[in-house]
């Protein structure tokens, strides 16, 4: 049997589970199985990876995709310059474990978001500065958007939510939220930001994909945005995952 998985914690909105256990049914692939491994700490990695003997990948979610590149043997050029990674591929060479890293997030990203704009944005605001804002702000900063990162830490990102100018919020063609703020189960919450300067003809990208619709997309319409939820993003990046852990075995 191969296995593979998801770590991160906490894993309760992840879909992860739910969508390779129905692609492996579809493709007939009974040897295949896919497992959600809550993670309170990476230093319970090692244990894991002794304990799966059959786990041959996984994804890495919140709020490991910048750490795991600690516990790396190789990454990906493209993973190495984004400073992130979200995907692990599990070879076993002469009894010993070799974890190699990639970045989908970016890729999907990128793709996810040209498909939804009909004309590039001159300037961006991204909520949040952890893994998936890296990813994010690559994408964006290789089709030359102007970058404006908003972070609760002043040391972290150009502005914090406390002092956002209204202006660029207003001006930004697009505002993207890689934080997990209104994921599920607290999605009664949402990025701190002054959604009164929104306006029509943005585009409201949220990563987050449960619930459907969060609170931060809700505001935004009530603005006359466009919004976009990371379902389409999360499928990209899936399959994306699937090539780069059969990459070198095919």
């Amino acid at each position: 049997m191969r296995l593979f998985g998801i770590i991160g914690y906490p894993l309760g909105h992840s879909f992860s589970e739910r969508y390779f256990t129905a692609k492996f049914e579809r493709e007939n692939m009974a040897d295949c199985r896919y497992r959600k491994f809550e993670l309170p700490s990476l230093d319970m990695l090692p244990k894991l990876l002794d304990r799966e003997q059959d786990l041959a990948g996984f994804n890495v979610t919140i709020p490991y995709k910048i750490r795991i590149m600690d516990h790396l043997h190789e990454i990906d050029p493209d993973a190495a310059e984004i400073g992130a990674v979200n995907t692990v591929r599990v070879t076993r060479r002469n009894g010993a474990v070799h974890l190699k890293g990639y970045n989908t997030d970016a890729p999907a990203f990128r793709q996810s978001l040209l498909e939804n704009l009909s004309s590039l944005p001159e300037s961006a605001v991204v909520l949040g500065t952890g893994g998936a804002s890296k990813s994010v702000c690559h994408v964006l900063m290789e089709l030359n958007i102007r970058v404006i990162t908003v972070s609760r830490n002043s040391a972290t990102g150009i502005f914090t939510y406390h002092d956002l100018p209204g202006e660029e919020l207003h001006s930004a063609g697009l505002i993207v939220n890689t934080t997990p703020v209104g994921t599920f189960p607290d999605t009664k919450t949402a990025p701190p930001i002054d959604y009164s300067w929104l306006r029509e003809g943005q585009l409201l990208f949220d990563l987050i994909y449960n619930p459907p619709q969060s609170l931060f997309l809700r505001l935004g319409e009530g603005q006359g945005c466009q919004t976009l939820n990371g379902e389409e993003m999360f499928h990209i990046q899936a399959e994306m995952a699937w090539e780069a852990w059969n990459r070198e075995t095919k």
